[in-house]
């Protein structure tokens, strides 16, 4: 179950697709389970192993055609507490067509049972059904389910139903107007986490998520992020009561 097997070239290969309705998923569903794709937080077993208790296979694997920016606000991080406003450091990761790049993520499979739960948790993302590699170039032969980039309006039509009451819900008693925005910057303790779960996962991981990983603007790398004069992120603790869930 979930071997991995070599298919046909890239160019005969079929592109990402969306998984629009719940029921879309049912397309990849395989012997009871559907595949994740992770590329941030959950590089992080433990953390993945929190929020799906009941996963399997967790390994890493190869994601081509995507980049990660830190480029959308996180409402969780302003009900935590760890959201700074006034520097705009408010930002977590998700990723975006890119056919330049290529990501070193980590992949597992979860209860279909569960999907339900994971659309409601990852609601302002896109679900896109994408073929992943094994890190020596094999191709998965069932597609896992990646969180990527969606848009404002699209959040509106179709997560909130067109309703502003509904947004306000879940971002404006935050003060979140957009979701989408290339002007601010990671949340410290987030990603904090991200980098540690990514040095603990490989080495590989880790200098892919440094080098490959980008802040709105496309253009400075979380590297050069980290190196600029007087940054500390790396040396801050987290708050005492969150260490359990940030911390590598």
């Amino acid at each position: 179950m979930f071997i991995s097997d070599l298919l046909p070239p890239p160019s005969q290969r079929r592109s990402p697709y969306e998984l629009q309705n719940q029921s879309d998923f049912d397309q990849i569903v395989s012997d009871g389970f559907v595949s994740i794709c992770d590329y941030a937080c959950l590089l992080s077993e433990r953390s993945a192993r929190r929020m799906f208790p009941n996963l399997i296979n967790f390994r890493l694997a190869k994601l081509s055609g995507f980049r990660r920016v830190f480029a959308h606000v996180a409402p969780i991080f302003f009900e935590l507490g760890i959201a700074n406003p006034e520097t705009k450091e408010i930002s977590k990761l998700s990723v975006e067509p890119c056919e330049s790049e290529s990501l070193v993520v980590t992949t597992f499979e979860i209860l279909r049972s569960e999907i339900p739960s994971f659309i409601e948790r990852e609601q302002e993302f896109r679900f896109l059904a994408v073929t992943l590699e094994t890190l020596n170039g094999l191709f998965y032969t069932t597609p896992a389910v990646l969180c990527a980039r969606y848009s404002d309006e699209e959040y509106l039509v179709n997560r909130c139903r067109g309703s502003r009451e509904i947004f306000f819900q879940q971002y404006g008693q935050y003060g979140i107007h957009k979701i989408w925005l290339d002007d601010i910057l990671p949340c410290r303790v987030y990603l904090q986490h991200c980098v540690l779960a990514a040095e603990n996962l490989h080495h590989i991981a880790y200098n892919n998520f440094l080098d490959h990983t980008f802040l709105g603007d496309r253009k400075t790398t979380i590297r050069e992020y980290l190196g600029a004069a007087g940054s500390g992120i790396m040396e801050e603790e987290p708050p005492q009561q969150l260490k359990h869930i940030f911390g590598g």
